[in-house]
């Protein structure tokens, strides 16, 4: 049986503590990674979307980082979207800088009514390098 064990990226311990939870469980060769948002320095929501959606994956690659994982070892990606008709052209914008080539993951994209004042949320399953 194999044990869980939390990870948390430099610098964003007070949040993480704040609303109790992790920003990744490594479970095995597994990651989880707790859905990730393009906050501001001070923890409020960066306002303008494509400055959202990127600093959402800066903040994932900094939890994938404490890992020692890259955006290379992501199996499945789900994001979550406020208003995904007016916003999934700027997100695929990003995303495909993101992944640029294929083998890219697995991609769920929902749409939600209420992400904590944030317009975009990303989560990931990622395998753990040897």
């Amino acid at each position: 049986m194999s044990t869980n064990s939390p990870i948390f990226p430099a610098r964003r311990q007070a949040l993480y503590e704040k609303y109790r939870y992790s920003a990744a469980t490594r479970s095995g060769d597994l990651l989880f990674v707790s859905g990730q948002v393009g906050s501001r320095a001070d923890g409020e929501p960066e306002p303008d979307l494509e400055a959202q959606i990127r600093l959402a994956f800066d903040n994932l690659q900094a939890t994938l980082a404490a890992a020692e994982c890259t955006l290379a070892d992501i199996v499945d990606l789900t994001t979550y979207h406020t208003d995904p008709e007016h916003q999934f052209e700027t997100v695929l914008k990003v995303k495909d800088e993101i992944f640029p080539a294929a083998p890219y993951p697995n991609w769920t994209a929902v749409g939600v009514n209420w992400l904590a004042g944030f317009d975009f949320e990303i989560k990931v399953v990622a395998r753990i390098p040897s």
